[in-house]
């Protein structure tokens, strides 16, 4: 038995998909099974548990061969992080009291950093407190998600445009898709080690800014050029969008720190490991899907 946590996301649900494959009997561990109601007509066992409650996870977590661990993402915590931290802190205290075989957790590109990588600060901070765990753990640190080009379809459809806060438009950056973190997270729930491994996850390429437009004009059947979002209005942006004004330093530090080079591949100490999935077959996927 295998437990998963985020199966009705893209990343869990992936690594679910090749457990079951490889013949694996998957616990998901989700707070509304009614959303997972497709999993459990796929003999996918089901367990309720909130991910702030330690005592219901730690039941979840008890007797598998090992956990798939992920926490849900914070586009907007609280300046002082007190909304992850108190999600990293209960599923500590369950793992810590469970001891499943072996975990594997998903991490991010740059959690190595210790300073000037925003959001993924909770990353670094997850592995730091996960990574103190007297159970083998793997750490996934994983590009920047392929998939967060679905917000791009919208106005690549309708404007020909793509508005890049990843700059510059012609430098490549380390993007993946969640396909291919699955499997490698499934992959490594299957092997056996001691103490703390750091796997990075990329794609099978590098790609730029244009290059992503270049994957929309092929889908769209359209032109679709790549705009640069000009730095001084990104605060505005992200306030418009519905993130309060303190909540914004963050974000914009995470994308500098991409833009900069601060967060990349590779970092000392990892192993590193190419994906398969091409760009083309992402944006291709959310073009039709979208």
């Amino acid at each position: 038995m295998y437990a998963v946590m985020g199966i009705t996301g893209q990343v869990g649900s992936a690594v679910a998909d090749n457990l079951l494959a490889h013949g694996k009997q998957v616990r998901a561990i989700v707070r509304n099974p009614e959303k997972a109601a497709t999993w459990k007509s796929r003999g996918v066992e089901l367990a309720i548990a909130d991910y702030d409650n330690p005592t219901a996870l730690e039941a979840a977590f008890r007797n598998v061969e090992a956990a798939f661990v992920m926490i849900p993402p914070y586009f907007a915590p609280s300046p002082d992080l007190r909304e992850p931290l108190a999600t990293i802190a209960a599923i500590r205290t369950a793992l810590d009291r469970a001891r499943p075989a072996k975990a594997v957790y998903l991490s991010s590109i740059g959690a190595q950093q210790t300073s000037g990588i925003g959001l993924i600060t909770v990353l670094h901070i997850l592995e730091e407190q996960f990574g103190s765990l007297l159970i083998p753990g793997a750490f996934l640190r994983a590009g920047w998600f392929m998939e967060n080009c679905l917000w791009d379809v919208a106005p690549a459809r309708e404007q020909g445009k793509l508005f890049s806060y990843l700059q510059p438009l012609d430098h490549k950056f380390p993007l993946v898709a969640t396909a291919d973190i699955g499997r490698v997270g499934a992959e490594a729930l299957l092997q056996t080690w001691q103490g703390n491994r750091y796997i990075e996850v990329a794609g099978p390429a590098r790609y730029s800014p244009r290059d992503i437009a270049a994957a929309f004009t092929a889908a769209l059947n359209r032109n679709v050029e790549a705009v640069a979002v000009p730095r001084d209005t990104w605060e505005s942006n992200f306030i418009s969008q519905g993130t309060p004004e303190d909540r914004t330093p963050r974000r914009i530090e995470m994308i500098d720190a991409f833009n900069s080079g601060w967060i990349d591949f590779p970092a000392p100490g990892t192993e590193h490991i190419q994906g398969t999935t091409t760009l083309k077959t992402v944006i291709d996927q959310l073009v039709a899907n979208n």
